[in-house]
């Protein structure tokens, strides 16, 4: 079970790190192409470009608050193909194993976030189809898919644990977070190809001239 959780959020946060990259190409290129020549007004941090993951990481908290007393001191996590559990740990333990992912996650995105404010990735001078702050919603708050991966899993240990009963397979929640994953990152691409292609396409004196109009 925790393999699995591993290996998804490697696929995200390494999808995360291509599409950040991908950006800073492109808009590095933009500005040698003469696109722009004055000095980007970086974007203010606001508190909804991590909602998601900061949301998540309370919810894991309290959740783990009510159902602490609940469990019982040695607390099965790891289940066979049946359901039936095959690892224990201490009641202590998990609650580290659950939270400290999610408390992780949360700040990397905040520094995601924060590190492409202060790098001037974006500005609040960038114009089109892909508003810079549309991008900071979904760079900061695509880090709380593999979150609800990890609440979820929690939640069956929980539920195993308190009730006796699965929630529903992991495997099975993994691939749906990651399904809806990769359709957001997919039109996250396509938006920010089509963009690219469209800057590539701007003669460096006619992109200026729009510029001073505006």
């Amino acid at each position: 079970m925790m393999t699995l959780i591993l290996i998804s959020v490697a696929i995200f946060l390494f999808a995360l790190g291509g599409g950040v990259g991908i950006w800073f190409v492109f808009h590095t290129r933009r500005l040698a192409q003469g696109a722009k020549t004055e000095k980007a007004a970086r974007l203010p941090f606001r508190w909804r470009y991590i909602i998601l993951p900061v949301t998540i990481l309370l919810l894991s908290i309290i959740l783990a608050a009510a159902f602490y007393h609940q469990l019982p001191t040695e607390v099965a996590y790891h289940f066979k193909l049946d359901g039936s559990p095959d690892r224990w740990l201490s009641r202590e333990v998990i609650m580290a194993w659950v939270l400290l992912p999610q408390l992780c996650l949360a700040l990397l995105a905040g520094a995601i976030v924060r590190g492409v404010i202060k790098l001037g990735i974006l500005s609040q001078q960038n114009k089109g189809n892909l508003r810079p702050e549309g991008l900071l919603s979904l760079v900061g708050n695509i880090v709380g898919l593999p979150q609800f991966i990890i609440c979820f899993a929690m939640l069956d240990i929980f539920s195993y644990n308190s009730y006796q009963t699965h929630i529903m397979p992991l495997w099975l929640f993994i691939l749906t977070i990651m399904g809806l994953g990769g359709i957001i990152l997919g039109v996250f691409f396509i938006l920010l190809i089509r963009r690219a292609w469209g800057l590539a396409n701007i003669k460096p004196g006619k992109s200026l001239r729009s510029d001073n109009r505006d």
